[in-house]
């Protein structure tokens, strides 16, 4: 098939966690002979703030890691016929212009022959529903939601069956545990400071737990103002930046433990989805304790894949026990990478993606012949 997906940005992956699972997703698919294309916006804030930031060195990680994969950059002014000329399968992701949106529906209405389905990965539709309401989807085919719990929103919103849970995954060609262990030291978290949805939770379940622990922690991630800086020096935890995504497995190798703080939304009213650094730290090997996330559609099995800490002083002896204890460590990372494996990796979305598809050509057969 000829494959499109249209994304906010394939090269940036600065303030843009779905980088790992849409190259992934694009990799595996033109491993099985597909012809993959990405399109991206000319001037995407995340590929505007990454070369700002870093220049075109910030690159280097995405070229070197990703060879195979193919990201254009378009004119929004370009007619949608141009760049969907061919395709068979068209995917749009949330995070584009809501004119861009309703012309590939209106193109499909117009009786174009390919597949299309609008791809959310956000917590908008509970957040900002008036906005993801705005999009015009009514040309779509169906839409791919990354939590159940997203699903019933858009069943809620009239899509019925045609609304399908596609939660990320980890992209195992890249995201494993190193060859040769080396020393593990202290404590990583990678993520972006946000927009004030976890900022109470950062301090709660990993700041003062990993000084309590008396284990050094470093971070990585971008969109830290002042006062978070502020917040990090007051705890003595060593700030980087930005990483690349490509290094996150290094990264997570000279550590011991990691922990996951998820976003206000998706710990209250999206219960359910992990994102994608639950499936990143499980996939690389390294042990993970969550701060409390109710894991609605049991993709995990906690305290076996990982550790669930309810409050911070939990938090700090979960930390404190990862610390001193390696067999507790070993457990861990046997059985979440286990887990990874059989259940959630890039491939197995792929699969999952290919039989929808073959299911809606098979309708749509079936109708006209009809």
């Amino acid at each position: 098939m000829k494959i499109i997906y249209f994304t906010h940005s394939l090269a940036s992956c600065w303030n843009h966690g779905n980088a790992h699972f849409l190259r992934g997703v694009l990799s595996d698919l033109v491993a099985r002979g597909h012809d993959v294309v990405a399109f991206e916006p000319e001037g995407a804030w995340s590929l505007a703030s990454l070369l700002a930031d870093h220049g075109e060195a910030g690159l280097a990680a995405w070229r070197s890691s990703y060879p195979e994969l193919t990201s254009r950059t378009y004119d929004p002014a370009t007619p949608v016929d141009q760049l969907t000329e061919g395709a068979d399968l068209v995917i749009v992701h949330e995070w584009n212009d809501h004119a861009l949106v309703a012309a590939l529906g209106d193109q499909r209405k117009r009786g174009a022959r390919h597949t299309l389905l609008f791809h959310d990965t956000h917590h908008r539709a509970v957040s900002e529903p008036e906005a993801m309401r705005a999009y015009d989807l009514s040309g779509y085919d169906g839409v791919l939601a990354f939590g159940e719990t997203l699903s019933e929103i858009y069943r809620g919103w009239g899509w019925g069956k045609r609304v399908w849970t596609w939660h990320e995954a980890a992209d195992l060609r890249r995201f494993h545990p190193p060859e040769v262990e080396g020393d593990r030291q202290g404590l990583v978290w990678i993520g972006n400071w946000g927009d004030g949805e976890r900022t109470e939770e950062l301090e709660r379940f990993l700041f003062a737990p990993a000084q309590a622990a008396q284990l050094p922690l470093d971070i990585y991630g971008v969109r830290y103002p002042a006062e978070a800086l502020t917040t990090l020096d007051r705890y003595g935890v060593r700030y980087h930046g930005w990483a690349p995504n490509a290094a996150a497995p290094g990264i997570f190798a000279q550590h011991l433990a990691t922990v996951h703080v998820p976003r206000r939304y998706y710990s209250t009213i999206l219960p359910g989805i992990p994102t994608i650094r639950v499936f990143e730290a499980l996939a690389c090997g390294i042990p993970l304790v969550s701060a409390p996330w109710d894991d609605a559609e049991g993709l995990f099995s906690p305290w076996q894949d990982y550790l669930v800490a309810r409050d911070g002083a939990e938090m700090t002896r979960h930390l404190t026990a990862l610390r001193d204890d390696d067999g507790l460590r070993r457990s861990l990372v046997s059985h979440g990478l286990a887990t990874i494996k059989a259940r959630h990796s890039c491939a197995h979305r792929v699969d999952q993606l290919l039989a929808i598809v073959a299911g809606l050509r098979t309708d749509t057969t079936t109708k006209e012949a009809a």
